[in-house]
């Protein structure tokens, strides 16, 4: 007797099964793509980033990056200098965009362009390793703070922010303190060569203070440290009130970047602001060259707002050598003598023009960046 005939239930039994898996694997490719998609870095969760290839690629990316950003704004950044620092021969333009423009075209008619970038090959010189690293810190420290997307908080992207900024700022310091005595002089017949001003940082010597009153009662309770009278330290000249502000303005700015840039990967809104990956099509859609600036120029106007009376204080201490008696303040007393000068409005001078500059400044550098990291398949 031959074997009966399979019915059509069993028959669509293997069809159902197929069907079921195939679900599950376009479950799981959503999934993965969600995961590689969330924290703005397309591809980040599917590389090894502790790779030698992945890190000098990164590297390559975040130094270029902060190379096209800084050159963009240069000559702002040469005026904003000058207003920190209370340049004698720029004060009275301080407190006005006509002042920036005034001092723009002074700088220019008496030095010409050059004057204007007065400093840049230093900036230059220093901002390529300073990205470079602060671009590659964040990548890696990324890496182990969230290593998937179910570790991603607001919390942790400070924190890897933050930390990436200061392993940078550490580093390269010196070269800025450099960079700043080179944009602060503004004399034809004083100008220095940069092995002068390395000489002359170096050698400077603080005067010592010997009147206590200068000094609040909690000022006084701290122990003294001894301060060399030159040496390397002299390069690490407000260094603590760096190491303060870098915490909000790096924290700050990766922090928002990523969030913009989930903000407009949103379901509602990729449509519009991401685009397919040129070098690779089948990975995950990038953002569209105008919503990455968009991104950049978020985190470069919040991250600026947060940290930028401690940048004054920076400014202030880095040219303590260069006006004045040549007496070395401490980041209390340099606040302290902010707030006599000009009250609260002190701490924010040339803010106006830190927005013109770190904005554009930091939607390039984002931008620049994660188009490197495309181009150059990481």
């Amino acid at each position: 007797m031959p074997p009966p005939l399979p019915s059509n239930e069993a028959s669509l039994q293997p069809s159902e099964a197929d069907a079921t898996q195939g679900r599950k694997n376009a479950t799981g490719k959503s999934q993965i793509l969600h995961t590689t998609i969330a924290g703005g870095s397309v591809g980040s969760h599917t590389k090894n980033k502790q790779n030698i290839d992945y890190v000098l690629r990164t590297g390559l990316a975040g130094g270029l990056a902060g190379c096209a950003a800084k050159t963009i704004v240069g000559p702002l950044d040469r005026v904003k200098i000058l207003f920190q620092a209370s340049n004698p021969q720029f004060a009275k333009y301080t407190g006005s965009w006509f002042g920036v423009v005034t001092a723009m075209r002074d700088i220019n008619r008496e030095s010409g362009m050059r004057g204007l970038f007065r400093g840049h090959s230093a900036t230059l010189l220093r901002i390529f390793p300073y990205a470079s690293i602060k671009f590659l810190a964040y990548e890696q420290i990324r890496s182990i703070l969230i290593p998937s997307a179910s570790y991603e908080t607001p919390l942790r992207r400070l924190i890897s922010g933050a930390s990436a900024g200061v392993t940078s700022v550490f580093i390269t310091y010196p070269l800025e303190v450099i960079r700043v005595r080179l944009a602060f002089e503004t004399k034809h017949e004083s100008r220095s060569s940069l092995s002068g001003i390395c000489r002359q940082i170096y050698h400077e010597q603080p005067t010592r203070v010997t009147n206590s009153t200068a000094f609040t009662p909690l000022e006084m309770a701290i122990p003294a440290i001894p301060t060399p009278r030159t040496g390397i330290i002299n390069f690490y000249r407000g260094f603590s009130s760096t190491l303060a502000g870098m915490l909000p303005y790096a924290g700050m700015s990766f922090l928002t970047h990523d969030t913009a840039g989930d903000w407009l990967r949103a379901p509602a809104l990729a449509p519009y602001t991401t685009t397919a990956n040129p070098k690779n099509p089948s990975a995950p859609p990038i953002l569209r060259y105008w919503a990455e600036l968009i991104a950049g120029g978020f985190a470069g106007l919040v991250s600026q707002t947060a940290s930028y009376p401690l940048e004054v204080i920076r400014r202030r201490m880095q040219v303590g050598g260069a006006v004045g008696d040549g007496h070395r303040l401490g980041m209390a007393e340099t606040a302290q003598t902010v707030w006599r000068e000009r009250g609260w409005r002190g701490f924010f001078v040339g803010l106006g023009i830190g927005y013109f500059k770190v904005v554009p400044m930091a939607a390039v550098s984002f931008y620049v960046y994660e188009r490197g990291k495309v181009f150059l398949g990481v």
